[in-house]
């Protein structure tokens, strides 16, 4: 092969790569580098800090927001990724807070870390009808304290939509906590999961988490976890007050010692934020006039 056609195959190779998507990069060994800097941190505010040089890394602005809710103070971090003036606003978040015990990698630096992988694919290539922010929510161990105050604010913009991962550790089925069983986001999730070869499970029962503060006030929320199918129904039944023989592992890892990098499995991640980045793609071009 000459030296013209051996640059020339290079150059084919590089463009054929460079138009390839953001995803097709090591989404999942990130997600996993970063799940292992949140957990790692002592306490929530050194967790912050790790989030927040993550996004300084990405060029994303970012502040924090103190609060006071219910006798306790907080600290949500609140990042703007821009998009279309006075178009309506996409909120995407996670907790950052832990319990006490355990390094609260699956509860739920795994949630924080899907966002801050989501968040640099909307940054890469914005909404086309939407404005995008994402929040990392404090004391939701404390009883939802960081969304319901983020809510309750006076002359707070009320978004389109809020999405919320919550233990996004391991599995193989995406988990979504939506009161429609129909619509755009839920179509095209389930033309996404099927396509990825990923369980999805739509539905309106789910562990309490931060998206019931948003419904509680009557505005639209959605929730994600990935874990494996097998799980859910046991969860479900767990939180509906009923004695598993066996414990789902989700059960078994959160609030525990056993909440640590350990239990973290990101074989499917890259393929569950890829089915979720196109089903808010798609929900994006139905819902933005």
């Amino acid at each position: 092969m000459t030296d013209i056609r051996r640059r020339l195959r290079a150059a084919l190779f590089l463009s054929m790569f460079a138009s390839l998507p953001a995803w097709a990069d090591d989404v999942s060994g990130r997600w996993l580098t970063q799940v292992t800097v949140v957990s790692a941190s002592s306490d929530t505010a050194a967790r912050g800090d790790a989030i927040g040089r993550r996004l300084d890394a990405l060029g994303i602005a970012w502040k924090r927001e103190d609060f006071q809710q219910d006798g306790q103070s907080g600290t949500n971090l609140v990042a703007d990724l821009g998009g279309p003036a006075k178009a309506p606003l996409l909120l995407i978040g996670a907790h950052y807070d832990r319990v006490d015990v355990g390094h609260g990698a699956t509860d739920n630096a795994s949630g924080v870390s899907a966002v801050l992988e989501l968040a640099q694919a909307l940054k890469a290539r914005p909404l086309a009808h939407h404005r995008v922010q994402i929040a990392f929510w404090d004391l939701e161990e404390k009883g939802l304290l960081g969304s319901r105050a983020w809510v309750a604010t006076e002359g707070r913009e009320q978004p389109a939509l809020y999405v919320n991962f919550d233990v996004f550790g391991w599995g193989d089925t995406l988990w979504m906590m939506t009161p429609a069983s129909e619509g755009t986001l839920v179509d095209a999730l389930r033309t996404a999961s099927g396509r990825e070869a990923l369980g999805f499970r739509p539905g309106d029962k789910y562990p309490p988490t931060d998206h019931l503060a948003f419904l509680k006030a009557g505005w639209p929320a959605v929730s994600f976890s990935l874990v494996g199918g097998d799980e859910i129904d046991p969860i479900l039944a767990v939180f509906g007050g009923d004695k598993a023989a066996q414990l789902p592992k989700v059960m078994q890892v959160i609030h525990s010692e056993r909440d640590t990098t350990a239990e973290v499995d990101g074989d499917r991640v890259d393929d569950a934020l890829r089915v979720i980045e196109q089903g808010l793609r798609a929900w994006d071009a139905r819902h933005g006039h």
